[in-house]
């Protein structure tokens, strides 16, 4: 483990506890579980918490016309790249490859938390997180998680409320 991986007392990744103390979120150190399994999937996460797959919020970032754009998706959807590609006006989006998102975010994937990243980012948020009550999230490590409120999370992360999930037939 490198020191950029290291955590704070909470479990949270030195970036994000900073994040949470610059935003007025302290009280969110003590609501971090910190798990010795990786909780890198959603899957992952979901069983380590205890809490239904929708209820984890995946950090995605892809490249749009190669400009890094987060996406927050429920953890039981996939993103639609058409979609968000529609979304932004893009002529091309894809999956961005781990250095970018680790030099944008200062995260690796597996632990992007949605919000407190080393650059700022266009932030868009699936609605299907709004369906709960409450969502999970990495703190910026691939071992713990934070809970929140959808739409205080999407507030936070700057976030703009759209429609990019895969549609089920």
């Amino acid at each position: 483990m490198t020191s950029a991986d290291a955590f704070d007392s909470s479990g949270a990744h030195p970036r994000f506890a900073a994040a949470l103390r610059e935003l007025g979120l302290d009280e969110l150190h003590s609501r971090i579980r910190r798990f010795p399994d990786a909780t890198r999937t959603a899957v992952e996460a979901a069983a380590a918490v205890g809490c239904e797959l929708s209820e984890i919020c995946k950090s995605l970032i892809f490249a749009a016309d190669g400009v890094p754009v987060l996406v927050l998706m429920d953890g039981a959807s996939r993103v639609d790249v058409e979609r968000v590609r529609e979304e932004l006006g893009a002529q091309k989006v894809t999956r961005a490859k781990a250095e970018v998102v680790r030099e944008t975010t200062g995260y690796a994937i597996g632990g992007v938390p949605p919000f407190g990243h080393r650059t700022r980012t266009r932030v868009l948020a699936d609605r299907s997180l709004l369906e709960h009550d409450v969502v999970w999230a990495a703190a910026g490590n691939p071992h713990a998680v934070f809970p929140m409120e959808p739409k205080d999370l999407v507030a936070h992360a700057g976030a703009a409320l759209v429609d990019v999930r895969e549609r089920t037939s």
